[in-house]
């Protein structure tokens, strides 16, 4: 792949702010002293794990289009394998949770590397949706039956669909922009990501009024307003790395927030479902792939679909 100017000052500014962020955490350290502090320590793992997820990012950018999907493919299994780790199964769904990791995810990425739009946005909820409880009616186990169709049914959305359209995204037709598309895959991460962090730190100085204080207490609606606002702005400051226009970017970058936020929110309520904090322990600071991917797994497909039907049609 040729990496052109725009994505080199995009990666240059977010290895900026890094170490910017490594340097006011290593202050914070030694002004906490020996002892340490909770808080400071958690930022510390937090920037550290962000060098890593930016490193890969990088890496598959450098790789292009195969490097994009190999890294959803690979976050895609690992987010399905947290989801299933905390669904009860029985040994009767054993061939179908076999088919969701080595048939339908390898599949759901395929048919993206060839660009088959008409079978890959609709393999998953309709083909998968028929197939699996059809699958799993064939063991005769009817013991929960429902449940476990279910849950394993919203696994296979939330962890393959949802963020195989991420990638998908390079298979846009936008004129004009056809040697950019990576960018667009920045452009989403970002905001959500952003987005993310900015309502908790509006939060942490303003927040007085819980959204939902039974799923995530750490959630607060001058959070949401300030953190949607301010990630809004920074979407509509990176039109230049989009084909949108300013107002357009900041658009997309509002819906963007909104679904990232309830996506969170709807993440937050299965956990404590499970009665679980985080997904897992494969992000340090961050938890596991589902805690770190909570807010894209929401927006990705909303933001494929506006960029389809809004810019390409």
């Amino acid at each position: 792949m040729i990496v052109d100017g725009h994505a080199l000052m995009l990666f240059g500014g977010i290895v900026a702010f890094l170490f910017l962020a490594s340097a006011v955490g290593w202050l914070l350290g030694r002004k906490a002293g020996p002892e340490g502090n909770p808080g400071i320590d958690n930022l510390n793992a937090r920037i550290r794990a962000w060098w890593v997820m930016v490193a890969l990012m990088a890496a598959a950018f450098l790789l292009g289009k195969p490097g994009v999907i190999l890294l959803f493919a690979f976050a895609s299994f690992a987010a399905l394998r947290e989801f299933l780790t905390l669904t009860p199964t029985r040994r009767a769904d054993h061939r179908t949770l076999f088919a969701m990791f080595f048939v339908v995810l390898p599949l759901q990425y395929y048919l993206i590397w060839i660009e088959w739009y008409g079978l890959y946005s609709i393999f998953i909820p309709v083909y998968v949706f028929l197939l699996m409880p059809i699958l799993i009616a064939l063991r005769g186990d009817t013991a929960k039956f429902m449940t476990r169709v279910a849950e394993m049914q919203w696994g296979v959305m939330i962890a393959i669909f949802c963020i195989s359209h991420v990638p998908a995204l390079l298979t846009l037709d936008i004129p004009g922009f056809e040697s950019r598309k990576l960018l667009l895959i920045a452009f989403l991460v970002i905001v959500v990501q952003m987005s993310d962090v900015l309502q908790y730190v509006w939060g942490k100085l303003f927040g007085r009024h819980k959204v939902a204080p039974r799923l995530s207490p750490s959630k607060t609606w001058e959070g949401l307003v300030g953190g949607v606002a301010s990630a809004t702005l920074l979407g509509a400051c990176l039109w230049w790395i989009t084909p949108f226009t300013v107002m357009q970017a900041g658009v997309v970058a509002f819906v963007l927030t909104l679904m990232g936020f309830f996506g969170g929110l709807v993440m937050s309520a299965i956990k404590r479902d499970r009665g679980v904090k985080d997904w897992g322990h494969l992000i340090e600071g961050h938890g596991g792939m589902l805690d770190r991917l909570d807010s894209v797994i929401f927006a990705a497909p909303i933001f494929f679909h506006l960029v389809r039907y809004w810019w390409t049609v």
